[in-house]
């Protein structure tokens, strides 16, 4: 591997790049990603965030150079073979989506809250949320994709138990 060159998962797949730039610059650029979204570029809007083991990350002021050894979960990484993850599916049948600029980020922040801890509050929601910025107003259907998907991802554990 060149001396400039990291290693990461990228939505489990090992991927070696150039560590140059931001992650956002990479996860776009390099790998064609659309998921994440170029917003204030500030890391204050949320249209760019990611799940960097787990944790989320605003892509657009994390370095390259960070993600080395690292796992890193992008939107289209969300999905599996028995289709979308509960939050995509909710954000879907609960319309939580309008222009499509902040949708990236309500739902990698809903992924890493539910993930957690999937007994939540609407006020919990709504605490998580309050860092991604939505222009066109679909506050309500969001809250109400995130709950539903909460339901279904409690619902889920407990027939696995």
């Amino acid at each position: 591997m060149p001396r400039d060159a990291l290693s990461f998962t990228l939505n489990g797949q090992t991927v070696i790049c150039e560590a140059n730039g931001s992650a956002l610059d990479v996860l776009r650029d390099r790998y064609g990603l659309c998921g994440p979204k170029y917003g204030c570029g500030m890391g204050q809007c949320g249209a760019c965030t990611v799940l960097v083991d787990g944790q989320v990350a605003r892509a657009c002021v994390l370095r390259a150079a960070r993600l080395q050894a690292r796992s890193v979960v992008t939107l289209e990484g969300l999905a599996g073979a028995d289709g979308l993850h509960p939050v995509q599916a909710a954000f879907v049948e609960k319309q939580g989506a309008q222009c499509g600029y902040c949708l990236n980020g309500m739902v990698m922040t809903a992924v890493a809250l539910l993930e957690r801890d999937p007994d939540v509050s609407r006020g919990e929601i709504r605490q998580a949320l309050r860092d991604n910025l939505c222009r066109c107003g679909t506050h309500q259907e969001i809250l109400d994709a995130v709950e539903h998907a909460a339901r279904q991802m409690r619902l889920k554990a407990e027939n696995v138990a």
